[in-house]
This record gives C-alpha cells, sequence and structure tokens, in this order.
C-alpha cells in the first residue's frame, strides 16, 4: 500500500470516474486503473462498484476512503514540516472568500501579500460559506475568510477583525432623519436582504429578531449583491444593512444615506478558518498577519456586539 494509490482512490471517489480522476492526478488512466487494482488485489476487497454508472464505493470503500483522507493529509505535513523548518512560504495555496468580503477585503491586501510572499501561488474562488466549509472539510480548500463563530468540529477559526454593521436608508424612508439608529428602530418589513445563502443574510435576520415569511401588508425583495441592494433602496424601496468596509467606497451623493448605530455597534466577526489537521499553516500565519495589518487602521470602531451568521 502506498501514499500514491490512496491518492488514485481519493481521486475517483470525487469524480465517479477513473478517466476524471487520472485527469486530475496527471497520470494515464490505465497506470491509475492499475494502481487501484493492485491496492484492490492487496487488500482482498473491492473498493469501487465498478458495475454502476457513475461508480460507486463499496461498503468497505467508503470506511477505507474517510481513513485515507486522513493518511494523505499526515502525509502532507511532513512537507509543511521541512517548509517550516526552512522558512519557506511558498506553494500553492487555494483559498475561499464569501461574497460579502471577497470585494472590499481583497483588494486591502492581496498586492501587499504577493509582494511580500512572491512564492506563494494563491488560487482565491468566491464562496458561500456552506460551500466553503464542504471544500475544508474535502480537502478541496487550505483556508477561507468567512463570517464566524461557524462553531464546526473539524475547522478551526482565528479572527481577523470585527466589522460593524452600517444602515443604509434613503431620504424617504421613515428613518433617515435619525442621526444614529437603534436596533429597535429596525422592520424586517421594510428591509431589503441578500438572497438566502448568504451569511451577512442571516446576520441580519438575527439582528432583526422579528423576520416573518410571509407579511400581507408589505413585499420583500431579495438580491444577490450589496450593490443591488442600493440601487433599490435610493429607489425608495427600503432601507438595507451593509458592512462597513463597503462604505469606504460608497458615493459622494449617497454618503447622507449612511447612518451609525448607538454603541454597541452590531457587528460581525470575520475570520480566517482552516481544517483542524493545520495544513500549510506558514501560509495561513502569513494571511492572518498580512489582512489584520491592514485592516487595524480601516475599522476604527471598538465598541461592538458581535452578531453570529447563524439562524437562531
Amino acid at each position: 500500500m502506498t501514499i500514491t494509490q490512496l491518492y488514485y482512490v481519493l481521486a475517483v471517489a470525487e469524480h465517479q470516474n477513473f478517466t476524471k480522476a487520472a485527469e486530475k492526478c496527471f497520470v494515464t488512466q490505465p497506470t491509475l486503473s492499475m494502481q487501484i487494482q493492485k491496492l484492490e488485489d492487496e487488500l482482498d476487497i473491492l473498493i469501487f462498484d465498478r458495475s454502476k454508472k457513475p461508480i460507486e464505493l463499496t461498503e468497505v470503500g467508503r470506511k477505507i476512503v474517510n481513513q485515507a483522507k486522513n493518511i494523505v493529509n499526515e502525509s502532507y505535513r511532513i512537507q509543511d514540516i521541512v517548509d517550516q523548518q526552512k522558512g519557506f512560504i511558498g506553494g500553492e495555496f487555494k483559498l475561499g472568500i464569501i461574497p460579502t468580503v471577497m470585494p472590499t477585503l481583497l483588494p486591502m491586501f492581496l498586492k501587499a501579500f504577493i509582494k511580500k510572499h512572491p512564492k506563494v501561488k494563491l488560487k482565491i474562488e468566491e464562496l458561500t460559506t456552506d460551500e466553503i466549509i464542504t471544500r475544508i472539510n474535502d480537502g478541496h480548500l487550505d483556508a477561507a475568510i468567512a463570517a464566524t463563530p461557524l462553531e464546526i468540529d473539524t475547522i478551526k477559526e482565528r479572527v481577523l477583525y470585527y466589522e460593524p454593521f452600517v444602515s443604509y436608508i434613503p431620504k424617504s424612508h421613515r428613518l433617515h432623519l435619525n442621526k444614529k439608529i437603534a436596533v429597535s428602530d429596525l422592520d424586517i418589513n421594510d428591509m431589503l436582504l441578500l438572497e438566502d445563502g448568504h451569511c451577512f443574510r442571516d446576520g441580519v435576520i438575527n439582528l432583526c429578531k422579528a423576520f416573518k415569511n410571509n407579511t400581507e401588508d408589505s413585499f420583500q425583495i431579495e438580491s444577490g449583491s450589496i450593490e443591488t441592494l442600493i440601487k433599490l433602496s435610493n429607489e425608495g424601496l427600503g432601507m438595507t444593512l451593509l458592512p462597513y468596509l463597503h462604505t469606504l467606497d460608497i458615493k459622494e451623493s449617497e454618503k447622507d444615506n449612511l447612518h451609525y448605530f448607538n454603541d454597541p455597534s452590531p457587528a460581525r466577526e470575520v475570520s480566517i478558518i482552516y481544517h483542524k489537521s493545520e495544513l500549510k499553516m506558514q501560509i495561513i500565519e502569513a494571511l492572518q498577519a498580512s489582512i489584520s495589518g491592514i485592516i487595524r487602521g480601516a475599522i476604527a470602531f471598538q465598541n461592538v456586539e458581535i452578531i453570529s451568521p447563524k439562524s437562531k
């Protein structure tokens, strides 16, 4: 039994196809099939049911795949130990970022990080929190930036910053003349929300405390982007809440629509998250240091109350 054979097994289990798995592993399909066959012969079992389309794991195959993930991850740790001993920060690093963080945070730190760590090859994807959790647990992401706390046993969290919520209230809205907003002023029935699946939406709903799925005397609009929510709000269709960093690039003509909360300001916790196996920690720590150093000057709020992204 070899690490390479287990790596091939994981690839077939993921793609449910020998040809696609071989492409991922950069080997020919006959080579991959032969190595898996050797492993099955050695163990005297079948890992895959090849009669099914797509290919499926056998019952014992599922148990082997679960253990193979641990073994392959631990094998990667050896290279991590060597890299850390040499002080090397480099190699491919797959990073996921949630949509409400990506457009504001990425431009703030990416250029400086690449300049400081030119040997790191970042592969960045915009993903929802649920997609991020799945990919971290499956080993397809090295780390991610998301709203926390998530409280998942397999995932560790390191807080990067606390980002306050800011109200965006058009001139036609009942709260526009208020200099500051209290949480008790909010009404979910005149709130523009992000679509389901966004953790920022869940935070807003938790903040309002009075969410109703159906209302007879009002309508509800949901959108996939914060920019669209701002445009809809400008049309007088309701107010919305923005993450603080999104307000830094707001148009001068729209700044009068920004209203801050009374202390303590509701805020979300944003963290870098990664698998408990703690692979590639030297790059994770470099990202944390780079982001924390830049964000410290951008967010000056001190008195905040963290709103969980989880629906209550």
